[in-house]
């Protein structure tokens, strides 16, 4: 198929088209797609959900192969379930079926939008839970060793919205083990503002249906579950991941500012802080945009096409927003989803 637009085969409805797509209904398809594509030598974009990338209004120059995998294989281990669930099985499809089933360890994670096998490449997290929390190992094609290989959770390398598939295009996610626990009951709740709607302590856990009514209430308040008729969630969710910044560097921002930023302590000691919050005290609020795009009305953090957008306007948004932060605060943003074909810091900020 030539030339067809990847715009709708994204959650921000950007992007120009494709020199070649290419659908794979399955595993094996996936890893020969990419060693053809390899082959000749073209630029290769692995496409699945499409809620984590924007894609250039001039496209992509070579072959976009489109994931269509699905499927899910539950295994009792002693005590646990593993899961082996396909890279192009809905995330969100997978988060419902576990709370169902009675298999606690996801339900913190409900109502991402994208595929299962994008999750461990940004080590995807909400509300005090991450993939890597669960995750045994991921399953992929090897471009380098023309083979399939198994990485374990070590292997992966995971840290905040990382992961070694986030430093390498070597490896195609085919698969992902997950390791559940059989429990009607969520694993610890950690998050403040989940905890307080749930009415229970930090460190408790509350019944796994609760806990993703919960969680989807309040992705909705924030435009985060994708809803055709609302255009706060024509977007790839957060822009921008939370700073993690060195103990000086946020000593110097604590300086800056008249009250203290929000702060969580990393585990090597370096100290988290919150986007949203410094992108709003440097001027920029919800609703904000420009030339068919802007700053969602309902989460400062997420960037929409409200209809008529373009990846040029939408990056210009970014650059400005960036800026600001940066000339106002000393800290340089860093954008979350997967830029194809463009980059920040091209533009006239």
């Amino acid at each position: 198929m030539s030339d067809p637009s990847l715009a709708p085969l994204t959650t921000i409805g950007l992007g120009g088209p494709a020199a070649t797509l290419v659908t794979a209904a399955d595993a094996s398809e996936i890893a020969e797609a990419v060693r053809l594509a390899d082959a000749t030598g073209r630029p290769l974009l692995v496409l699945a959900g499409g809620s984590n990338v924007v894609i250039a209004d001039e496209g992509f120059a070579g072959t976009v192969v489109l994931v269509r995998s699905d499927g899910v294989v539950a295994t009792r281990r002693g005590e646990d379930i593993e899961l082996t669930v396909q890279a192009g099985h809905d995330w969100d499809a997978l988060v419902e079926q576990s709370v169902v089933e009675g298999w606690s360890g996801l339900e913190c994670l409900s109502g991402i939008p994208g595929s299962t096998g994008a999750t461990p490449i940004q080590n995807v997290g909400a509300y005090g839970a991450e993939v890597s929390d669960v995750l045994i190992d991921v399953t992929a094609y090897d471009r380098v060793q023309d083979e399939i290989v198994q990485l374990s959770a070590a292997e992966c390398e995971f840290g905040y919205r990382h992961s070694t598939f986030k430093q390498t295009e070597r490896y195609v996610v085919l698969s992902v083990r997950f390791r559940l626990r059989p429990s009607l009951e969520s694993r610890p709740l950690r998050y403040g503002e989940l905890t307080r709607v749930l009415g229970v302590p930090a460190g408790a856990a509350a019944p796994l249906g609760d806990v993703r009514d919960a969680v989807l209430g309040l992705r909705r308040g924030k435009g985060m579950v994708l809803d055709p008729d609302d255009p706060d969630t024509r977007s790839v969710g957060s822009f921008f991941t939370n700073p993690v910044l060195d103990p000086d560097v946020f000593a110097d921002l604590e300086i800056r500012l008249p009250e203290a930023p929000p702060r969580w302590d990393a585990p090597d000691g370096r100290v988290k802080t919150s986007a949203a919050w410094l992108i709003e005290r440097a001027g920029f609020r919800r609703g904000y945009g420009r030339d068919g795009v802007g700053i969602s009305t309902k989460h400062t953090l997420a960037l929409t096409n409200r209809g008529d957008g373009t990846t040029a306007a939408l990056l210009d948004l970014a650059e400005e927003i960036v800026a600001g932060v940066q000339g106002a605060y000393g800290v340089t943003l860093v954008p979350e989803p997967r830029l194809v074909g463009v980059e920040l810091g091209k533009g006239r900020y």
